[in-house]
């Protein structure tokens, strides 16, 4: 079943925002340079790494682009059967990522130094985040929350420029509805790099603040199963 749409799941992509972008920044500044969720930069990386420009790992890059197809896919599949059983599939799918983040982060425990030259657990470690990333992609993409993705804010920023303060494009949906969500899915994306790019910079180690980001979206999901259920089927 879909979940129902309003504050609460709202609120719930706004913080998930917020957990891709603690992401993102453990995968670029410690893991990398590499992205788990984002994966246009990471196919753009993967296109430097083959041709030899810069310090971009092609092994690194392959093995998030191959980790996100997986959870993509494993997502996919554990949601529809969830539905096909009218079953609630959002909040067990975010409880899914958050065992992932928080195996990625145990993995790498262990690692005394995180950097280059790059080492089979780093690999594997973002091989697991971007596992989570792709099942978080398939469960943002059916929760449908118009601007809300959580792994992208391009498309949001198109739209909010188009249309506040100036009303530039009048065939983009406007209103003030949209314009807050917008503007929260932006800032929510820049806060979440900031805040993992500040854990890290007070030298929080990176499994660390992977282990928060597991702990906020568990936090979520225990929270939106604490709302009222609505049989409200998928279309």
């Amino acid at each position: 079943m879909k979940p129902q749409p309003g504050a609460a799941l709202t609120t719930a992509m706004v913080v998930l925002t917020v957990t891709t972008g603690m992401v993102e920044a453990v995968s670029f500044l410690a893991l990398g340079p590499v992205f788990t969720a984002v994966q246009t930069g990471n196919t753009l990386f993967l296109g430097f790494a083959v041709v030899g420009s810069g310090e971009f790992s092609a092994a690194a890059s392959g093995a998030s682009l191959l980790g996100f197809a997986a959870g993509a896919a494993l997502g996919a599949q554990l949601s529809s059967r969830a539905d096909a059983r009218g079953r609630r599939w959002f909040a067990p799918a975010l409880v899914a990522e958050s065992v992932l983040l928080a195996v990625a982060g145990l993995t790498g425990w262990s690692i005394e130094r995180f950097g280059h030259p790059l080492t089979f657990r780093q690999y594997l470690v973002t091989t697991l985040v971007a596992l989570a990333m792709g099942m978080r992609n398939v469960t943002a993409l059916r929760a449908s929350v118009p601007d809300m993705p959580t792994t992208v804010v391009t498309r949001t920023m198109t739209a909010l420029i188009g249309t506040s303060p100036f009303g530039l494009d009048s065939r983009i949906p406007s209103g003030t509805a949209y314009e807050i969500r917008r503007t929260a899915s932006v800032g929510a994306m820049f806060a979440g790099g900031l805040l993992g790019a500040w854990m890290l910079h007070e030298a929080v180690r990176p499994p660390a603040v992977l282990l928060v980001t597991a702990a906020c979206v568990l936090a979520v999901a225990l929270a939106l199963t604490c709302t009222p259920r609505h049989r409200t089927p998928d279309p």
